[in-house]
């Protein structure tokens, strides 16, 4: 699990209707969702691991987040990027809902500094690297409890959800702007819930009290 992440550094964590299990290799996703690019999902329940997320859709990405005041030690610097499967996007911009089948990848890959180690003709800033310290994701599905899970990869092969009782679920039930989901850090979303008028009351009345 990542410290530094946008779906679970609350959790610290990358990234919450009990039902019939999928079949083996196959997506229990809604029309809307292209069973191509959604979820997958193996015999045991764990999710087989996104090979082709940095395929799909970009939506926001931050450096060094943290949602406690007090900053954490570290050595270096982190990109946390965020993509989701292209259909669920597509719906979402359309409707501004999330059809099940929806996952949200967090990357977490570090960041060089300009003039530090090797990067390149940048003398300033920060660049990624080739480094990917986590991968976590956040997807919607009737069979979850709740109808969604955060699964958080050491592996490229597949990945355990993560217990109900983790603070991840609790923070984004409780701070995220759309549907358990933090579309406040992903400009293109959040114009169209603001469009739409979607955002959910808990972080209505957080951003409400934060403006007082």
């Amino acid at each position: 699990m990542l410290v530094r992440s946008l779906l679970s550094t609350a959790m610290v964590s990358t990234m919450l209707l009990g039902g019939s299990s999928p079949s083996p290799k196959t997506s229990s996703v809604a029309a809307t969702v292209d069973a191509a690019d959604g979820p997958e999902f193996a015999a045991d329940k764990q999710l087989e691991f996104p090979v082709k997320y940095r395929e799909w859709t970009y939506v926001g990405s931050g450096v060094d987040m943290s949602y406690t005041l007090k900053e954490e030690a570290a050595d270096h610097s982190t990109f946390n990027t965020v993509f989701v499967n292209p259909s669920s996007y597509r719906e979402f911009m359309k409707t501004g809902t999330w059809p099940d089948g929806t996952a949200l990848v967090l990357e977490n890959r570090v960041a060089v500094h300009g003039g530090e180690r090797q990067a390149s003709l940048n003398k300033h800033g920060l660049t990624q690297t080739n480094e990917v310290t986590g991968l976590e994701v956040h997807v919607k599905n009737a069979f979850l409890p709740g109808g969604w899970g955060f699964y958080a990869f050491d592996n490229k092969k597949s990945a355990k959800i993560i217990p109900q009782a983790a603070s991840c679920y609790s923070c984004h039930q409780q701070h995220a702007a759309v549907d358990t989901t933090f579309v406040q850090f992903y400009p293109t979303l959040m114009e169209v819930a603001n469009e739409k008028k979607i955002l959910s009351k808990a972080y209505s009345d957080e951003m409400g009290k934060a403006a007082k």
